[in-house]
């Protein structure tokens, strides 16, 4: 049953072009679903698997206490596997096709308000390579709205500081143009002109960001370098990358940005995705009328 699993991968890569997290989580949802199989002696052929034995391992995940989310990403691997097998007449009938895909409790993401950004930014100071680069980070994260995967990749040759804009290579490697505002513009400029130098080193890249050592920046190390610089801000919150994207998404509806505009910035495949967001401002309309409103609270 692998092979077919590994032709299934390499479509996912190749003529899909989705990322190597996906195929990961999606390899491993189907290896899984073939070893409980074995286990429970069930056939060891795709054309064996029935509709009843999918809700039985689906059902199995939920009896050994799995989130619905993960319960969720295993039916959706499993449904795309099997119309993949369908569609390159491998098999004549999908399993999966009434199969229904659990929801899952979407929760609404945690923000910085205006003046926390600021303060984070401050935070940053400016007076040495790495705090410069830390600053623009920051800056870029929140001006621009970008994933912390899509700043450790950003190249020089994308930035275009005159105009204003930055190509990204977002998830699905699909490319965007994403506007850079004027106060990150300023940052970036610094750092390029008196923060990177002073880190670039012998096997130095095209990157934007660089380390203490002159490599690329990781995920890990922003993650990190924002924890600190929360510390330093005294905010009393987990501050991460994405805080800044949704507090760029937030800020950005607040203001009255188009939900298709949002979407288009952020680089969402589907508007669902970026809807949350209208949950997030809708919320913080109902605080401002309890909190305003002579009636309210009556």
């Amino acid at each position: 049953m692998n092979a077919e699993i590994d032709q299934f991968i390499l479509y996912l890569a190749t003529e899909r072009g989705l990322s190597d997290n996906y195929q990961l989580s999606t390899r491993s949802s189907l290896e899984l679903f073939v070893r409980w199989s074995a286990e429970s002696g069930r056939g060891a052929v795709w054309p064996a698997v029935t509709p009843e034995q999918i809700g039985e391992f689906l059902g199995w995940r939920k009896k050994g206490g799995a989130a619905a989310a993960t319960i969720r990403l295993h039916a959706v691997a499993l449904r795309i596997f099997f119309r993949f097998l369908v569609q390159r007449k491998m098999l004549g009938v999908d399993p999966t096709e009434f199969l229904g895909v659990p929801k899952v409790e979407r929760y609404l993401p945690e923000t910085l308000s205006g003046p926390e950004v600021t303060r984070l930014i401050q935070a940053a100071g400016g007076g040495t390579p790495l705090e410069r680069r830390d600053r623009a980070i920051v800056e870029l994260l929140y001006a621009s709205g970008l994933r912390v995967s899509e700043i450790c990749q950003a190249r020089l040759e994308n930035l275009d500081l005159e105009q204003g804009f930055i190509r990204v290579v977002g998830k699905g490697n699909k490319q965007r143009l994403v506007p850079v505002g004027s106060g990150a513009r300023k940052s970036l400029r610094r750092y390029l002109s008196s923060g990177r130098p002073e880190l670039v080193g012998p096997k130095t890249g095209g990157e934007v960001f660089l380390s203490v050592r002159g490599r690329k920046l990781t995920n890990q190390r922003i993650w990190q370098l924002l924890g600190e610089l929360a510390a330093r801000a005294g905010l009393e919150k987990n501050v991460h990358p994405h805080m800044l994207r949704h507090s760029f998404a937030t800020h950005l509806l607040q203001g009255g940005a188009d939900l298709r505009i949002i979407q288009e910035l952020l680089g969402h495949a589907d508007i669902a995705t970026t809807q949350v967001y209208t949950q997030v401002d809708t919320r913080g309309l109902h605080k401002a009328h309890r909190q305003f409103h002579p009636r309210a609270k009556k």
